[in-house]
């Protein structure tokens, strides 16, 4: 009897301390939206909203042992670090404007690039990729390194394909006339300096 007692009381705890756990993640999760409500506008809350929907789907799934734990920890990392970049462009920016946010890790950049991925040692904050894609910078969540992108939209890739064709038009124009620059006849001065004649 006494040994039932006890495991009912350790079960009891047991259960008061996972209660108290997740009365505490809850009223922190509340306190950080509320937060966000005051900070940021309707567009940054909205995103940040999508990025915690997502996250209930994968805690959902991976309780119903839908996905293995490797694929929920994988997205669950990506959604700290798309949220992570997230509030730092907010943050820097100022204003209630997000582009549209990509964020892989090193084996997934042949999902993300038409061409040959870049080496991760090659990107540069701020640098552009195929017209399309703008480097903004690495986030690592629980030793996952994660390399955010900004999707650029319709227009800015129409204006940086143009720049850039005329800057190879340019460059095309410039090799092409070198060589008729080389072909200019050289300076008439003597080549050796006249030996001085010393009268007696």
């Amino acid at each position: 009897m006494r040994a039932e007692r006890g495991l009912f009381k350790f079960i009891l705890l047991v259960f008061l301390a996972c209660a108290a756990v997740s009365a505490v993640s809850a009223q922190q999760r509340s306190h950080r939206q509320r937060g966000e409500d005051t900070e940021f506008g309707p567009n940054v809350r909205a995103y940040l909203g999508y990025l915690r929907d997502e996250q209930e789907v994968v805690d959902d799934r991976v309780s119903r042992r839908e996905i293995k734990r490797s694929y929920y920890l994988h997205n669950s990392n990506r959604i700290y670090a798309l949220r992570q970049m997230a509030v730092q462009i907010a943050r820097a920016n100022d204003n209630d404007y997000l582009p549209e946010l990509e964020a892989v890790s090193q084996g997934e950049f042949d999902q993300l690039f038409d061409g040959v991925p870049p080496k991760p040692t090659d990107l540069q904050v701020g640098g552009v990729l195929e017209y399309k894609l703008r480097y903004l910078g690495s986030v690592s969540a629980r030793g996952e390194k994660f390399y955010l992108f900004a999707r650029l939209d319709p227009y800015e890739q129409a204006e940086l394909r143009k720049k850039g064709e005329s800057k190879s038009q340019t460059n095309a124009h410039a090799v092409t006339t070198q060589p008729a620059a080389a072909t200019q006849p050289a300076s008439a001065g003597p080549s050796t300096r006249p030996r001085r004649i010393n009268t007696p």
